[in-house]
Parts: C-alpha cells; structure tokens; sequence
C-alpha cells in the first residue's frame, strides 16, 4: 500500500511538473503554433490527473475533445490565417510586471494553504452509498448530456460553428504584394499592390 501511494505520488508530480511546463511555455512562446502544442502538453497532463482521481471516462474526454478535436480546429485556424511569430514591442504598461508578480505570489500562497489544510484535515472513509454511485459513469454523463444539457450542448456546437464561419471571413481578408521591378541600371522598384482572394 504505501509502495502504490508513493508511485501514485510520484507520477502526480511529473504530471505537475508537465502542467506547469507546458503552461509557461504556452505562455512564453512567440509563435502561436508552438504555443497552441504547448497547450496541447496541458490537456495531456489534465488527463492524467483525472485518472488518478478515478475518472477514466473524463479523461478520455480530455483527450479526445480537447487534445484532439479542440486543438486540431486551432491548429488549423492558426495555419489558415498564416500567422506569423510575433514581434516584440517595448512594453509600456510597465506596471503590468509587478502586477503579474504580486498574482503570481497570492496564486502561490492560495495552492500552499489548500495543501496544507488538505493535509490537516482527516480522512474520510467512503461509505457504501458512494462506492454504488453512478456519477461519473458513460452511462449518466450520456444520459444527463443529452436531456438535461440538450440545450448547453447544442448551443456549444453553434459557437464551434460560429468560429469556424469567422475563422474563414478573416481567411479572406486582403493581401498585399510586393512587387520588385529591376531597371537595366541596376535600380530596383518596389510597389505594393492588394491581392483580393476574390480574384484568384
């Protein structure tokens, strides 16, 4: 028993650290296609956090929507607009650092003080009640999907649809060319001409 607990506690700290990882480098990284595979390295670690709370189902869920289907959509968004790294400008709200700072500090002290209490407080035996529930199954998330949350569902479905729509529109949008013409004198001309996608 204490063998599995610690083994338990050991992969919860590598899927800690890979959280954690992941999220700054999302955060750090200029090229929004890196940072969107950084986040992909969040999802992946989410999941392993709830298999080890007992929830498989939920973490296929993890896996399939938002490691797979969600980031697929972003991915393909990201290449569809071709954008490109992004360029570094002097920072001018300066106080944004010591705000970022100080949240950084209370953010810590929050996840110390749920540590801490979760330690001290006792455990708890599960009764017989919860061991028989049915939460969290296939069957009462499907059920409750699509009765109850019928309606949240769909209407998720319409947003996905709504992004896709506004994903093309800004696809469409005009690019400008530049066009190099060289003079027999070695002199070089440049224009800058707007490329519709409508005349492709």
């Amino acid at each position: 028993m204490i063998i599995a607990d610690l083994f338990q506690t050991l992969i919860w700290i590598v899927l800690a650290g890979l959280a954690i990882g992941s999220g700054v480098a999302m955060v750090v990284q200029r090229n929004p296609l890196y940072a969107a595979i950084s986040l992909i390295g969040v999802f992946i670690s989410f999941a392993g956090f709830y298999l080890l709370l007992g929830a498989p189902f939920i973490a296929a869920v993890q896996v399939i929507v938002y490691a797979g289907a969600i980031m697929v959509l972003v991915v393909f968004v990201i290449m569809l607009l071709n954008v490109e790294e992004e360029v570094r400008k002097p920072l001018r709200l300066k106080f944004l650092i010591p705000a970022a700072i100080f949240g950084a500090a209370i953010l810590f002290a929050q996840a110390a003080f749920i540590i801490y209490s979760v330690g001290a407080s006792p455990v708890r035996v599960p009764n017989a009640d919860a061991a028989n529930s049915q939460i969290g199954l296939t069957k009462s998330i499907g059920t409750g999907l699509f009765t109850d949350y019928l309606l949240p569902f769909e209407i998720t479905s319409i947003l996905i649809l709504m992004a896709i729509v506004g994903a093309i529109t800004l696809a469409r949008r005009p690019t400008v060319l530049l066009l190099v013409e060289e003079d027999y004198d070695g002199k070089k001309h440049v224009e800058r001409r707007t490329l519709k996608i409508d005349n492709i």
